[in-house]
């Protein structure tokens, strides 16, 4: 079943919550596209997903006229339109590619899918342990000018897990302690984190945020291998 935008927004608009999202999964037929795109994602859905960061800032930050404010959103729900004419049930989870990789492209820190991630590429260090460098802009502010306290947390969080993980063997946070030593000024970060012990399948680990050199954020943190259910 197919409608012009302005019916499709105006029957989205009509319902919310649950109701809208049964209605949706109703008259939208959903269909595998996954080996449409090369596995590393940067043919189709990477440009989309830089595109829709970009547009997220503007939104943030423009001081255009009430005309071209209510152009973009025409445009913006046509977009929205196009691209929901065919939709995976639920979230996107954690596919493989072909040669094994997982591809966690809805993640909320390294989605590649996912424009609301800074997205953080966490590469390791010669001594073990991990780091990444992010630049984050207006859609990540806490405090005026500086970085929201959850967003460093979730950072944190991201590449302290990295310290964990194995083959085949992903690690779940167990705890994190987060403390902040100074404010956060939006921009480029380094973020980087170290193993302290395993225990069994438990890896705890510790790391900071820094700016200039200087440490703004620190972590420690215990990651847990779950057991495989059989």
């Amino acid at each position: 079943m197919d409608f012009a935008p302005a019916e499709w927004n105006r029957r989205l608009r009509s319902r919310a919550g649950r109701h809208h999202r049964e209605w949706v999964s109703e008259q939208i037929p959903v269909t595998d596209h996954s080996g449409t795109e090369n596995d590393d994602g940067t043919t189709v859905h990477g440009p989309l997903t830089q595109s829709v960061r970009a547009l997220i800032d503007a939104t943030i930050r423009t001081e255009a006229g009430a005309d071209k404010v209510a152009r973009a959103r025409d445009l913006v729900e046509e977009a929205t339109w196009l691209l929901s004419g065919s939709l995976v049930p639920g979230s996107f989870g954690v596919r493989q590619a072909q040669d094994g990789r997982r591809l966690p492209w809805g993640n909320a820190a390294i989605g590649l899918r996912n424009p609301i991630a800074p997205p953080l590429t966490v590469r390791p260090g010669p001594d073990g342990s991990v780091w990444c460098v992010a630049d984050l802009g207006a859609a990540y502010e806490g405090p005026p000018g500086c970085v929201h306290g959850g967003i460093a947390a979730l950072v944190l969080d991201q590449v302290l897990s990295a310290t964990a993980h194995r083959p085949g063997e992903p690690a779940v946070t167990g705890t994190l302690t987060v403390r902040y030593l100074l404010p956060l000024p939006l921009g480029r970060i380094r973020a980087e984190a170290q193993v302290q012990r395993h225990e069994e399948a438990k890896t705890f680990a510790t790391g900071r945020i820094t700016v200039g050199g200087e440490a703004a954020v620190i972590a420690d943190g215990v990651f847990i291998r779950p057991r495989p259910r059989f």
